[in-house]
């Protein structure tokens, strides 16, 4: 019989390529040369890309064979996962191939704005002795704060620790009890940029962390203050960082990521104590073996129909099909409790009521765990990684089954409860033989919603105009209402309003909205990031 064949469309580490050898019929294509590309997929099982290739719908249509795409690396910005999903192809990556190169470069940046080592190098290459010039800091006994505590968030702080520094740190996902496990404290983000001497970002972009550290931010912080993003590009304005340089608030600053890459100007490079370095993050020779040894693997285990643990869009083992179209709306009630939760809970279960009950559900608690990290952490999340990030945030979680399901054929729930004793819930269902996607609960509040990429939710003491006021403040700031449903627990009581737009909402206008209408809760959730 002829070997299964991988087309290998980019550089691959020596390592991954033996690895493929040994079973496989290894071929090579420049993946970014479209018209090469898509004839050279016709034929193949399993497709190998790192960042330059772009694999899209088109691809998909091309390969009627291709059963997984492997990426190596971390992001998966360049492979359509939707598409795939369709088509039945399973996607992958090496999402934990980098942290620790990611979390070496961030600490390497704080010690050369410390030190000025760049700065340093340079002048003394250029035959200038500039010792008085170049005066750093010490880093022991000072404050660092990390913003995320995420597994890069952690090793840097589990790093700095040894330097005998003071970290707290900004992560409202993340309990107390763990952070304290790791000799960290948690704080609130204006009490981290008020007492940090250094601060090190290590969180997601999101609509939420997009601009969290702005203008208004940057005139809290200590003027002897060295910010380090070494993240995502824009979580830090750079346009309100180049200005609090200018004016003395800010000591110093290493950046390996910016909001536009490739980026060679900005006016950021014209500051002497700013250190930039090309997003090399996650560029280092270790980094690029651990990422083609970890997708060789998973694509010999995809081929082989085994479980595959890195698999972003599948559970990788065998779904039930009665079992498998609930997976994506499980993963989107993970998402929507989060963000109506606002942080992580210290218990979450997942109900599964129903007929499909009877089959092992076990990987819908994965999906809505998948879902309930996806904007939570700067790392790709996965059905296998999802146990472990409950576990490491002190997340207790449980799966509950009944096949008693009096409203509904089949539902799933997403009920947490929070560290101050409020439960969060969310429910939802599929409805014909399209499976149509419905939110049929929202914290005790009966409904049938079809959820969209953009959603907003409130709850008020139930009295009359309240509707009016919320239409009338998003259609002063042009926010579309595609559809709206009110539930109340009793007259006069408490109501919740569920709102679907056409697009995102701003924060600050979620803001206003509920300070006009004095909701308890107001919270928006945007689904396509």
């Amino acid at each position: 019989m002829s070997k299964p064949v991988v087309l290998v469309a980019e550089e691959l580490s020596p390592a991954g390529i033996a690895e493929l050898e040994a079973d496989f019929d290894v071929r090579h294509v420049d993946g970014s040369d479209r018209a090469a590309l898509l004839p050279a997929v016709a034929d193949v099982d399993a497709l190998i890309v790192r960042s330059a290739t772009k694999v899209t719908a088109e691809v998909f249509q091309h390969a009627s064979k291709l059963r997984v795409v492997a990426r190596a690396g971390v992001g998966l910005d360049n492979v359509d996962v939707e598409a795939a999903t369709k088509a039945g192809v399973m996607v992958v990556n090496a999402p934990t191939s980098n942290i620790v190169t990611a979390a070496e470069h961030a600490i390497a940046l704080l010690l050369a704005t410390a030190r000025n080592v760049p700065q340093g190098h340079a002048a003394l290459k250029q035959g200038e002795w500039k010792r008085s010039k170049y005066t750093g800091v010490e880093l022991q006994g000072k404050t660092v704060g990390v913003l995320g505590l995420g597994r890069i968030g952690v090793l840097v702080a589990q790093r700095l620790a040894a330097f005998d520094m003071n970290i707290i740190a900004y992560d409202p996902y993340v309990q107390a009890a763990r952070a304290a496990q790791l000799g960290v404290r948690l704080v609130g983000l204006e009490e981290l940029l008020r007492e940090s001497d250094f601060i090190t970002v290590h969180l997601p972009k999101t609509p939420e962390t997009l601009g969290l550290i702005g203008d208004r931010e940057l005139r809290m912080v200590k003027p002897s203050v060295r910010i380090v993003n070494a993240a995502r590009g824009g979580i830090v304005d750079e346009a309100a960082l180049d200005l609090a340089l200018k004016e003395g608030r800010v000591a110093g600053a290493g950046l390996d990521v910016f909001s536009t890459e490739p980026c060679t100007d900005s006016p950021l490079f014209h500051h002497d104590n700013v250190v930039v370095t090309p997003h090399l993050g996650a560029s280092t020779h270790e980094a690029q073996e651990k990422a083609g040894t970890q997708v060789a693997r998973s694509v010999r285990l995809a081929l082989s129909g085994e479980f595959v643990p890195d698999a972003v869009n599948v559970q990788g083992g065998a779904v039930a099909e009665d079992v498998k179209p609930g997976l994506p709306l499980a993963e989107k009630l993970g998402r929507i409790f989060t963000a109506l939760a606002g942080g992580v809970p210290v218990r979450l279960e997942v109900v599964v009521r129903g007929e499909i009950a009877g089959h092992d559900v076990k990987v819908l608690e994965l999906a809505a765990l998948k879902g309930a990290f996806a904007d939570v952490t700067e790392e790709s999340v996965t059905f296998v990684n999802a146990p472990l990030l409950a576990r490491d945030r002190g997340v207790e979680v449980t799966l509950t089954t009944t096949e008693d399901s009096p409203d509904w054929r089949n539902v799933v729930q997403v009920r947490g409860t929070m560290g101050d004793g409020t439960v969060v819930s969310v429910s939802g269902t599929l409805t014909g033989p399209k499976h149509h996607e419905r939110i049929v609960e929202i914290n005790g509040y009966d409904m049938e919603l079809s959820p969209t990429d953009h959603m907003a939710f409130f709850s008020y003491s139930d009295r009359p105009g309240i509707v009016g006021v919320v239409g009338r403040l998003l259609g002063d700031q042009g926010v579309n209402i595609a559809g709206m449903q009110v539930g109340r627990d009793a007259k006069g009581g408490t109501a919740l309003i569920a709102l679907t737009v056409d697009s995102a909402i701003p924060a600050q206008l979620v803001d206003v909205i509920r300070d006009e209408v004095g909701a308890e809760m107001g919270r928006r959730v945007d689904l396509d990031g």
